[in-house]
């Protein structure tokens, strides 16, 4: 599907060049859009001074050399050398014809295939995943599928939590309580949160614990059998958990994708003898540091990655500069992206940096973090429970799927569901409002968790997007007509039909855009762009009724290739769209 703004682009350079000579065939036109026309070039007044030229003399020669062909219905200049271009309504109607006849919507595959790793999710074994992972997650597996959607090779990464000291008190609680007890539904076990608070009370208040605790973590870390199956039976646990939440998000993480802190203890010591060879790790106030240039403290001092602790211990930083050589050396990685909360910036900016020391990281590799904003309550502080815990994911989503089903059942419906079925969408509309909700915004941004405006079905909403989408397969039902066999030909009409084609060649942009900057929010405006495009079209433009049955076969192809966008947009970011509401 060609995008507009790139095919005018190439138009207007092919003109300059025409004008100005071969020198300029390369430079930005700066196409946009306008309120005049469906875009403008703005390149007469940037190349004006350097031409040596006025700049609508300039713009009236540009126009004057514009091969308009079948694209370009009206080329005008307008103030001081703006170029309105509109485009023409038959190159728009063939051009959305073409992307509802190809199966990915004439979106090709990038040229160049990437391997690219997306680290996200990344929960704690033996604790709940809370609403602090709500965002990694979703926003992590909707930049997955976008990029494979692209197609790049797209490796999932859940670098789970899985090793370290807190293992030895949970471990030893386990053994006090029953190592049955991770097989039993009813036991504590099975609410993590109350385990590991259990184990965290004992730790605090009998010292005998404490002693059994960090001795069990000595035999952890030396690879003791018995210790390692015990660990094993928590992991496992773990796992049954996020597999629930992973699927009832409809997430794509796997147990392949877990690679866990554990994964990588045994390649510490190799990565921290590598940094210390090469010089780049000295020891500094008897731990083992990096000073990667650029970072400083307050009084202007150079700030370290402690690489190994003072007592000989490994930390997060280690952890990471492991798994970047690692990701390099033996995945082979050509991007590697790090959905986690933007607390972690400057972390991850001076690991990355001390990566690059190590010459693990180079122009051919790209790290990058893409930091993900807090969730905020109503009251516009972190989202906690009335108590001031900590909100638990599964119960959020449960609120959600609740309060879906009071939305649902207020809004009007053209036919009648069983309990089953409407089950089934409820469960479908809450858990797509949650996740629309968080992919609408900028991942860096805060934003507010507000239930009553994310369940609403009208406005920048998961509900109002999937209603579009079930709206248009109504219309294919009532018609007797299958949305697969919708052909057309594609007739443009009326302003609205133009409206809502010319939106839906913009679909392969957005998605190279939020691929590009993994940004899934670019293409959920995007989306909500083209379900808004419909329903001016709906409102204005009889489809069943429609006058003719040359028109009624037009708009029965606009309709499908909105289905089509709108049903792929979506899941690229991850929300389902149920076929009934």
């Amino acid at each position: 599907m060609p995008d507009p703004q790139l095919v005018l682009a190439a138009r207007v350079r092919d003109a300059l060049a025409a004008v100005l000579g071969p020198s300029y065939a390369d430079a930005d036109p700066v196409i946009r859009p306008s309120q005049f026309a469906d875009l403008q070039a703005n390149v007469a007044l940037a190349l004006a001074k350097k031409a040596g030229r006025k700049p609508r003399e300039l713009a009236d020669e540009i126009v004057a050399h514009l091969d308009t062909g079948d694209v370009i219905a009206k080329a005008e200049v307008s103030g001081p050398g703006f170029i309105n271009l509109t485009l023409s309504d038959a190159w728009i109607a063939e051009q959305t014809a073409q992307a509802l006849a190809d199966e990915r919507l004439g979106v090709p595959p990038v040229e160049s295939p990437q391997k690219v790793i997306v680290e996200y999710s990344s929960p704690n074994v033996a604790k709940e995943m809370h609403v602090g992972h709500l965002r990694t997650t979703i926003v992590g597996d909707s930049i997955a599928r976008i990029l494979e959607f692209l197609g790049h090779r797209v490796v999932r990464d859940n670098h789970i939590g899985d090793w370290g000291t807190p293992f030895g008190m949970l471990i030893e609680h386990l053994l006090d309580i029953g190592e049955d007890a991770a097989e039993r539904d009813d036991s504590s076990v099975a609410d993590l949160t109350a385990f590991y608070q259990a184990a965290r009370q004992k730790f605090d208040g009998d010292p005998e614990f404490a002693e059994r605790s960090r001795l069990r973590v000595v035999r952890l870390q030396a690879g003791d059998p018995e210790t390692l199956r015990l660990w094993r039976i928590l992991v496992d646990v773990s796992k049954r958990y996020f597999n629930t939440v992973y699927a009832r998000l409809g997430v794509t993480l796997t147990d392949d994708d877990i690679k866990g802190e554990s994964f990588y203890n045994d390649m510490l010591g190799p990565t921290v003898q590598e940094l210390e060879d090469k010089g780049i790790a000295v020891v500094s106030d008897g731990a083992l540091c990096a000073f990667p240039p650029g970072f400083t403290g307050r009084e202007g001092e150079p700030l370290p990655v402690i690489i190994r602790k003072r007592d000989g211990g490994y930390n997060y930083s280690t952890t990471d500069l492991a798994t970047v050589r690692y990701r390099v050396d033996v995945e082979r990685a050509d991007r590697m992206i790090y959905v986690v909360g933007a607390p972690q910036a400057l972390h991850f900016q001076m690991v990355f940096a001390v990566a690059r020391m190590a010459g693990w990281l180079n122009d051919e590799v790209r790290a990058e973090h893409a930091p993900i904003g807090n969730v905020l309550g109503t009251d516009g502080k972190i989202l906690r429970t009335r108590a001031g815990g900590t909100v638990k994911l599964a119960e959020l989503l449960d609120e959600a799927v609740e309060r879906a089903g009071r939305a649902f059942d207020e809004v009007p419906h053209d036919e009648e569901f069983d309990e089953e079925t409407r089950a089934k969408i409820v469960e479908a509309v809450g858990i797509g409002a949650v996740k629309y909700a968080d992919l609408s915004v900028a991942r860096d941004s805060e934003y507010v968790f507000d239930f009553d405006r994310m369940i609403a079905f009208k406005g920048n909403t998961g509900p109002y997007l999937q209603y579009a989408a079930a709206r248009i397969r109504s219309i294919f039902r009532k018609g007797g007509a299958d949305p697969d066999a919708a052909a057309g030909p594609i007739k443009i009409g009326h302003p609205a039909e133009r409206a809502l084609a010319l939106r839906l060649l913009g679909f392969g942009a957005a998605v190279a855009q939020a691929g590009e900057t993994a940004e899934p929010h670019r293409l959920a405006a995007y989306v909500f762009s083209v379900a808004d495009a419909y329903t001016a079209f709906y409102e204005n433009c009889p489809v069943l009724q429609a006058p003719d049955e040359e028109t009624k076969a037009s708009r029965l192809a606009l309709c499908a290739a909105t289905l089509r966008t709108l049903e792929t947009g979506l899941h690229l970011l991850g929300v389902p769209t149920p076929e009934r509401m």
